[in-house]
């Protein structure tokens, strides 16, 4: 597994919309290098969720997200298969 970080001066911008076409909000991170990052509503949404997990606590000091596929009746109606659902 290899690991980038990208520190704050390496973001050129962040823009966060509706595509057109789309319902969902989109992130676009552009770098300075010319590259852009594009995250779907629901990893910002799960991103969020887990920041706040840790930041707001007045110990947890980590939370980890494992993606896996669930069944139709493991999920909320209208809900991806696709889920990032924390690790116990």
């Amino acid at each position: 597994m290899s690991r980038r970080i990208l520190a704050n001066e390496e973001i050129e911008a962040i823009e966060i919309s509706v595509p057109d076409g789309h319902r969902h909000l989109r992130t676009v991170l552009q770098l300075a290098g010319g590259e852009e990052l594009v995250l779907q509503e629901a990893t910002v949404a799960n991103l969020v969720r887990a920041y706040l997990a840790v930041k707001t606590h007045p110990q947890r000091q980590r939370v980890r997200l494992v993606g896996r596929s669930l069944r139709a009746a493991e999920r909320k109606e209208g809900f991806a298969a696709w889920q990032l659902l924390e690790e116990e």
